[in-house]
């Protein structure tokens, strides 16, 4: 027989044999796939069986190491750095040798006082794209690894006597009222597009005169977060000002040069980021990133204050799946004493200690 998976608890093992042929050249499987779903499990099931049939025919598997299986991933700038921390501890191991649980260790072991949000990031989600890029070319076995669980962040929140995931605040029209007193037209313009869009910092101030079509009052958003450049629709009002910024050429300070003109003048996301924090201490309002002031604050403002279904916020957002923002981008205004108001707003008042039951005729 084949290895097939099955289902244990809320998990997909594995069991059976490998077989060439007819001809068993495994032992009797029975163990964790790793996989949350049948169609994680199979797949696990069917690379395992390739892998002991090319053992089989061509003997033992080449040992890939880590540090041989990173010259092999093509890392953007944050992961090289973490990877650099990375590979003095796994470099020499077999990939095949890798456990999730060591790799898990490890995050502890790198960053003893981070959130498990930062051995996440940091450690596990670059270990496994390393290892599951040399798995794709077919160089070692693939892994998988399970995220820490809420427990375990509590517990490491109060290790570190710090408390992670702090709730996000959302931006409003009164914030951004505030803040633009304060804020250069370019600073003020770029926090009310982001408002009004939804868009990400890194996608409005890449936008360069091009991207806006003032006719048909509408701009190219670049691409992001694996989600494709489109048009995003603009308000009359929003139109008329970003027609009156005169677009600026921000300079790379890094390469010493001047890009291209951009409609808000910044070179990169981290380009408004002081003037930004600036702006809402001279306001003296609460300092909200980029990103909460505006794609929070869009989806707050829509989905909890005005009331639009969750299917419209989520496109108007770009959200391909409309769970997502409600989890995450969506915020609650009511405080909890508003909350136990108007759960005894709705209390029938019984006269005369009559039951529910009496008043509407029935018998006792």
């Amino acid at each position: 027989m084949s290895i097939e998976p099955y289902q244990r608890g809320k998990s997909w093992w594995a069991r059976g044999r490998v077989e060439y042929h007819g001809v068993p050249i495994t032992g009797y499987y029975r163990c964790s796939t790793g996989a949350s779903t049948e169609a994680g499990a199979w797949q696990w099931c069917r690379e395992e069986e390739e892998r002991q049939v090319r053992r089989h025919l061509l003997g033992e598997e080449e040992q890939l190491t880590f540090a041989e299986a990173v010259m092999l991933y093509p890392a953007k700038a944050n992961e090289a750095r973490y990877l650099l921390k990375i590979v003095p501890e796994l470099g020499d191991t077999p990939c095949a040798q890798i456990t999730p649980r060591a790799v898990r260790a490890l995050a502890k072991k790198l960053y003893p006082t981070a959130s498990t949000d930062t051995w996440l990031r940091q450690v596990i989600t670059p270990v496994k794209a390393v290892i599951n890029n040399a798995h794709d070319a077919g160089k070692c076995p693939p892994i998988r690894i399970k995220t820490f669980s809420t427990a375990e962040r509590v517990e490491q929140d109060k290790a570190r006597d710090k408390v992670s995931r702090r709730e996000r605040k959302p931006g409003s029209w009164e914030w951004i009222d505030q803040f633009s007193q304060h804020a250069s037209p370019y600073l003020s313009a770029l926090a009310e597009f982001m408002f009004e869009t939804g868009a990400r910092v890194g996608q409005a101030v890449a936008l360069t005169p091009k991207d806006i079509d003032m006719k048909s009052l509408r701009v190219m958003l670049p691409a992001s977060k694996g989600h494709p450049a489109q048009w995003v629709a603009i308000s009359p009002e929003m139109a008329i000002k970003l027609a009156n910024l005169p677009p600026r050429r921000p300079k790379d300070r890094r390469r010493g040069v001047l890009l291209e003109p951009r409609v808000f003048g910044y070179s990169r996301n981290t380009g408004p980021l002081k003037a930004w924090r600036t702006a809402c201490k001279n306001a003296g309002i609460d300092y909200l990133p980029p990103h909460s002031a505006g794609r929070h604050g869009f989806y707050t403002e829509l989905r909890v204050r005005q009331g639009v279904d969750p299917i419209t916020a989520a496109k108007a957002g770009r959200w391909s799946n409309p769970a997502l923002p409600d989890k995450i981008y969506a915020h609650n205004e009511t405080s909890d004493s508003d909350v136990r108001t108007m759960i005894r707003s709705t209390r029938v008042h019984r006269p005369g200690g009559k039951t529910l039951k009496a008043m509407k005729g029935g018998k006792e």
